[in-house]
């Protein structure tokens, strides 16, 4: 009687910290099908994946609109806080604060940011907290039926035909002006860009912005719009090509010496950027807000690095908070005992 060989089942691919790509998975997504926002959450997972980063260690903030739905869909054995509208960046302060070991991963849209959330924005930005924050951007209010945002360009058009006659907030250009330390613009349809920018960003110590454009595909993506997937895709103008090399990995690249600027991050991991057009430089501040400016006046959507300084200490540095977590410290280490504030009382009088 013949015996069948069933053959072993292939091994299951693992990452450097032993689990699986299906680890860093959320939910089904509930958005619309072909929402920019979904492609992000892929990358996310993408790069979280190949980090090796431990998803327990990892919190993910939200404020308010369809972005804000976008944390349920990667990590979901991780941490998650939705938080009012607008009010995501004084909570993920607070959140890592209370625990300096934690990555912090806070995902936003261009009207939670940029509308009624701009003062917080402003603030987050300019105390360089140790997180990565993430818009969405597609230009609209996708939960509320499509009207502008706050970063639509002057002259784009809604599906009915109105015409947007207000400037837009350039959140990169706003961020880098303020004090963020790693500030980065792709496209949600740009695997490969965007995979790197967020390898970056998880090895950077400090407020990395990546203003991502995010395509709606219910409102925002017909012709005459600036936020429209055929739009970006024809005025794309991207810096460099980007690689990324992990601190735990040893990578050859093919790059010539001459042509490939090389940045090191606080963890040891390497961004690689090889020059295309022009010779520019990720490190200089006036350097990228006026490449910012020549690009709006093009009408094209620079993308890439655009600013990075991996030696400004983050604003957990500048605080000297003590190494172990503040959440975990006992009462008696956080509350100053009764004779000292005696002692404050005494002095007020």
């Amino acid at each position: 009687m013949a015996t069948t060989t069933v053959p072993p089942a292939p091994a299951k691919k693992i990452n450097r910290i032993g689990l699986e790509r299906a680890d860093y998975k959320g939910a089904a997504s509930t958005l619309c099908a072909g929402c920019g926002h979904n492609a992000i959450s892929e990358r996310i997972i993408e790069a979280c994946y190949e980090m090796g980063v431990e998803p327990y260690r990892v919190i993910k903030m939200s404020g308010i609109g369809c972005s804000s739905k976008s944390p349920a869909y990667f990590l979901s054995t991780s941490h998650g806080f939705n938080a009012v509208h607008g009010r995501m960046p004084s909570v993920a302060s607070g959140a890592m604060f209370a625990n300096r070991h934690l990555i912090c991963l806070g995902v936003s849209g261009d009207g939670d940011t940029a509308s009624i959330g701009i003062g917080q924005f402003v603030h987050l930005m300019r105390r360089n907290v140790p997180l990565i924050y993430i818009i969405e951007d597609n230009g609209c209010y996708g939960l509320t039926k499509g009207q502008f945002s706050a970063t639509a360009d002057l002259g784009s058009k809604l599906k009915n035909g109105i015409v947007n006659d207000l400037p837009p907030i350039d959140t990169c250009a706003l961020a880098i002006l303020l004090g963020a330390t790693y500030v980065a613009r792709s496209f949600s349809g740009d695997k490969k860009q965007l995979s790197a920018l967020l390898k970056g960003a998880l090895a950077h110590n400090g407020t990395a912005l990546l203003d991502v454009i995010s395509p709606c595909v219910t409102f925002n993506d017909h012709e005459g719009s600036t936020k429209s997937y055929s739009y970006v895709q024809e005025h794309d103008d991207p810096l460099a090509e980007l690689d990324f090399v992990p601190f735990f990995s040893d990578i050859t690249v093919d790059y010539d010496p001459g042509t490939t600027t090389e940045v090191t991050l606080h963890d040891g991991s390497r961004l690689l950027l090889k020059k295309l057009a022009s010779d520019y430089d990720p490190s200089s501040k006036s350097r990228a807000l006026e490449l910012l400016t020549e690009s709006h006046d093009k009408g094209t959507v620079v993308t890439g690095l655009l600013y990075v300084n991996p030696k400004a200490p983050s604003f957990i540095d500048l605080l000297n908070l003590v190494d172990q977590p503040l959440a975990t410290l006992p009462e008696a280490k956080v509350r100053p005992p009764r004779a000292v504030l005696d002692e404050v009382m005494e002095s007020l009088k």
